[in-house]
C-alpha cells in the first residue's frame, strides 16, 4: 500500500479534530476530482512501519477524535488487505475514536468487507461535479451518502446525523 500524506488536525473530513491519511489508487477516476494525484497505485509513498509510526503518533492526541482514511480510495483492491490490518490495528489500540472511511464505491457493494466491521462512518459514492454541493457537511456531491456504519449492519442504512 502507499500514501501521498499524513494530514493532522483536520475538521474537513469527518466529526472533531482528526489525522486523515491519503492513500493511493482509484480506479474511479471521478471528473473534478479534488485529489487526482492519489489516483496511480504506484504513486506516493510505501506506507511502511516508519509511517505506521507516525500515524499511530499523531493519533494518539487526547483532544483527536479519530482516523480518516481517504485517498484515491482506501477500498482500492490493491489496498484492502492493508487497509484492514490497519483499521483493525487502529480500533485495537484507539477503541474510544472514530475510523472515518471515504470511498467511491457504494455501501451495498462494500458492506460485506472485513474492514468494514472496523469502520464507524463510510462516505460512499463517486463524486459527481454536476452534483457538487458546497453546503453539504462531508461530502462533496449530493448523491454520496455519509453512512453510520453500526446501525446499518442490521440490514437498513442509516445515515449520520449531521
Amino acid at each position: 500500500m502507499r500514501y501521498h500524506n499524513i494530514t493532522k488536525d483536520d475538521m474537513l473530513n469527518g466529526d472533531g479534530l482528526r489525522v486523515v491519511l491519503w492513500l493511493s489508487g482509484c480506479e474511479h477516476r471521478c471528473p473534478g476530482c479534488h485529489n487526482p494525484v492519489t489516483w496511480d497505485p504506484c504513486g506516493g509513498l510505501p506506507f511502511d512501519e516508519k509511517a505506521e509510526a507516525e500515524l499511530f503518533g499523531k493519533l494518539d492526541k487526547p483532544y483527536i477524535s479519530g482516523l480518516t482514511l481517504s485517498g484515491g480510495d482506501p477500498l482500492y483492491p490493491g489496498n484492502r488487505e492493508e487497509v484492514t490490518r490497519l483499521a483493525k490495528k487502529f480500533r485495537e489500540n484507539f477503541p474510544d475514536k472514530t475510523l472515518w472511511l471515504y470511498t467511491g464505491y457504494l455501501w451495498e457493494d462494500v458492506r460485506e468487507l472485513e474492514v468494514i466491521k472496523y469502520v464507524d462512518v463510510l462516505v460512499d459514492g463517486p463524486y459527481v461535479e454536476a452534483l457538487r454541493d458546497t453546503q453539504l457537511y462531508w461530502r462533496g456531491s449530493s448523491n454520496q451518502r455519509v453512512i453510520d456504519v453500526k446501525k446499518s449492519l442490521g440490514g437498513e442504512t442509516v445515515l449520520h446525523c449531521e
